[in-house]
């Protein structure tokens, strides 16, 4: 079953794109900026949680509570079961997380895009035809 109409909900943001919070990671500053004026509009799942908290704890104390400070504010959608189909019918050879993100993303009525650093993460979701946000970054830097 697709998740019901959250007409909040519009940009799905990866591990890769939630650890820009951390305020030394690269690409923050164009990160923070996006997010102050869009964040409204986003959603995060338990991967990306994941994803963002094992880098934050590399980085260290105040970079996990910069994370922790974003996570009060992002809603986390389920990954439901239409999430999990989809993310196994994306091509083979994507990495199980980059699977989840796009798969959750799809599952969504109401995202259109995906928030991603990760290459083969804005490949694959530019593929089933999410557009790719990366504050920061040319348009297509993917390709």
């Amino acid at each position: 079953m697709l998740r019901p109409r959250d007409p909040a909900a519009e940009v799905y943001v990866d591990g890769s794109a939630l650890s820009r919070y951390v305020p030394q990671a690269p690409e923050s500053s164009a990160w923070s900026a996006w997010a102050a004026e869009h964040e409204a509009t986003a959603v995060v799942s338990s991967v990306s949680v994941l994803e963002a908290r094992v880098v934050a704890g590399l980085v260290g104390v105040d970079a996990a509570l910069a994370v922790l400070d974003a996570l009060v504010r992002l809603p986390r959608l389920r990954l439901s079961d239409q999430a999990l189909r989809r993310a196994v019918l994306l091509p083979a050879g994507l990495g199980p997380f980059v699977a989840l993100h796009v798969g959750a993303a799809q599952a969504h009525l109401d995202v259109r895009a995906v928030a991603t650093y990760d290459a083969p993460t804005a490949r694959a979701a530019d593929a089933v035809g999410l557009a790719v946000v990366t504050p920061g970054r040319p348009t297509g830097w993917w390709r």
